[in-house]
């Protein structure tokens, strides 16, 4: 039997269960809560990674292939119901007006572009400040569970008038418990938001580079037309 402070630990003490599920169950009501909480909130955190993880890999392929389709100018090339070919689509539906200039008519196409990829990257979006606020306010909703547990471990000490860390032990260890989860929760949680805000701001320049270079070549075909109308 261990001891601590020389004497041999209470009875009450040595029975206190220590591991993971045992400090919660022990723990007082408020603690429970927190815990539940930070649980509850990593594990949208993970689902919310998971998706836009995903997400972002599906949209950087999209970006590869408007690239190579803004290089090649290979318009009819875009799979059906990608972001490229939505692109395309959206430039598609500008007719050239006659009375409008070659600026007018590439800056036209450009912003219906723009709105197609606006459009999808605000459906990549959703999620980002939900990992944001967990970032930032899990650890402290954790220190509110170990200020609240440590509150009645010294609770405890003034009721049992027992100065021995085997008292104070447990209440400190659920206490502790919480930071622990808040720091669980929040550390992921704000990895993965600056990885996928970093990797969503790269994916929109490139996208904006791109939907520029086709809108532009766009503008000189119809210029071309319209100069082979006027000379036949």
């Amino acid at each position: 039997m261990p001891e601590i402070l020389g004497g041999a630990l209470p009875a009450s003490a040595a029975a206190h269960d220590l591991s993971m599920l045992g400090l919660f169950l022990q723990a007082d009501p408020i603690v429970k809560g927190v815990i539940l909480l930070l649980i509850g909130a990593s594990v949208v955190c993970w689902a919310i990674i998971v998706d836009k993880v995903l997400r972002v890999l599906a949209l950087r392929r999209e970006v590869r292939r408007l690239e190579l389709l803004a290089a090649e100018r290979h318009w009819g090339d875009a799979a059906p119901g990608g972001l490229a070919a939505t692109v395309l689509a959206a430039g598609g539906r500008e007719e050239v007006d006659a009375d409008e200039s070659r600026g007018e008519y590439r800056a036209r196409v450009e912003r219906a572009m723009r709105a197609a990829v606006s459009a999808e990257l605000r459906r990549i979006e959703p999620g980002l400040p939900f990992l944001a606020t967990v970032g930032s306010a899990a650890p402290f909703v954790g220190l509110f569970g170990t200020v609240w547990g440590i509150m009645d471990s010294f609770t405890a000490i003034a009721q049992s008038n027992d100065t021995s860390l085997a008292v104070v032990a447990p209440g400190i260890a659920e206490a502790l418990l919480a930071t622990a989860l808040g720091l669980a929760a929040a550390i992921p949680a704000v990895v993965a938001y600056n990885k996928l805000a970093v990797a969503i701001g790269r994916a929109a320049q490139r996208l904006r580079a791109a939907v520029g270079a086709i809108s532009g070549a766009c503008a000189r075909e119809a210029a071309m037309r319209g100069r082979e109308a006027a000379a036949g």
